[in-house]
């Protein structure tokens, strides 16, 4: 009997990283999947880690082509119905692989299921749980430096975050894979508000838990290039998912979104690297492939809508 999963990692010289990361899927108690590690042209012998437990399989790649670019050459290389998506700097709780794959069986319309993101340090405190976007064009981690049991329920979510989530494959192929335009950040949020407006949905699986180390490749939560990366991509995610009567619409909260970020990374020293991606964002969204709009997905775009506005509530009413 085949696999039904294929774990895909993608690696960019995180070989300490990595090798503590696989340990922790040797230790599943569900190990009938393939491992597969797709490095960014690593330079810091990543590729001769191994695995005596598992089915080991690796693609090395020439550059870095980001995370968007190597984990989507690894979904190209999946044979499996589901494939889940780790990052190098993350622990495995043992039942991992197991409830991501119960989680998305529980319906068809499901395309992805995230699981609890806890901080590596602080483990009684969450890291990710499901992601939040809004009207601002903000995109939020749920629950982000809160206690875990807060968020110990089961739950339909905007998007899952990547870092640790479960896809369908054949869905991910229909409605296209992650953007490579982003190269990093907010390509999961994108991947999510696609699946979305063809009517699928993603969820919060918190019996499935890893620890994240978090920024173990770009450094810091806040720095110039992920700053820049972030404020760019948030422009192409609004004009590839929206159309241009609901951008119209939302001009107003996106501008205000806009200003509120310039004054809080204005307070950081990192202004600059964010007004430079916006307006790389805007000069360069029509590259991106658009979202073609079609009437009978009219409806799941005013549920999207509404769930943006109602958003900014949420997340006012969480501080």
């Amino acid at each position: 009997m085949k696999p039904e999963v294929t774990v895909i990692i993608p690696n960019y010289n995180g070989r300490e990283l990595l090798k503590n990361c696989i340990k922790t899927l040797e230790k599943q108690t569900f190990r009938d999947f393939i491992l597969l590690i797709v490095d960014n042209g690593s330079t810091d012998e990543s590729s001769k880690l191994v695995s005596e437990c598992l089915d080991l399989r690796w693609i090395k790649l020439n550059e870095n082509k980001g995370f968007c670019g190597a984990v989507n050459i690894g979904i190209q290389n999946t044979e499996t119905p589901y494939f889940i998506l780790l990052n190098n700097d993350t622990e495995a709780d043992k039942d991992f692989v197991k409830e991501l794959l119960l989680a998305i069986k529980k319906s068809e319309r499901i395309f992805s299921c995230g699981a609890q993101m806890l901080d590596y340090r602080q483990r009684e405190l969450l890291d990710n749980a499901g992601d939040c976007y809004t009207a601002l064009g903000w995109a939020v981690a749920r629950g982000k430096g809160k206690p875990a049991e807060r968020y110990a329920k089961a739950c339909s979510v905007f998007s899952a975050c990547a870092g640790a989530a479960i896809y369908r494959t054949d869905v991910a192929r229909q409605i296209g894979l992650f953007d490579e335009m982003h190269f990093a950040y907010l390509e999961d949020v994108d991947l999510g508000y696609r699946a979305r407006i063809y009517g699928f949905f993603n969820r919060y699986a918190p019996a499935a838990k890893v620890y994240h180390l978090g920024s173990a490749t770009t450094g810091t939560r806040y720095n110039e290039k992920k700053v820049f990366l972030a404020a760019r991509n948030s422009i192409f995610l609004v004009y590839k998912n929206m159309p241009m009567a609901q951008i119209l619409l939302n001009v107003p909260f996106l501008f205000v979104g806009i200003l509120l970020k310039s004054l809080f990374f204005l307070k950081k020293g990192l202004a600059r690297e964010y007004i430079r991606g916006i307006c790389e964002g805007l000069t360069q969204k029509r590259k991106c492939k658009k979202v073609k709009f079609r009437m009978e997905n009219l409806g799941n775009y005013m549920v999207i809508q509404i769930e943006l506005w109602m958003n900014i509530l949420r997340i006012a009413l969480s501080k």
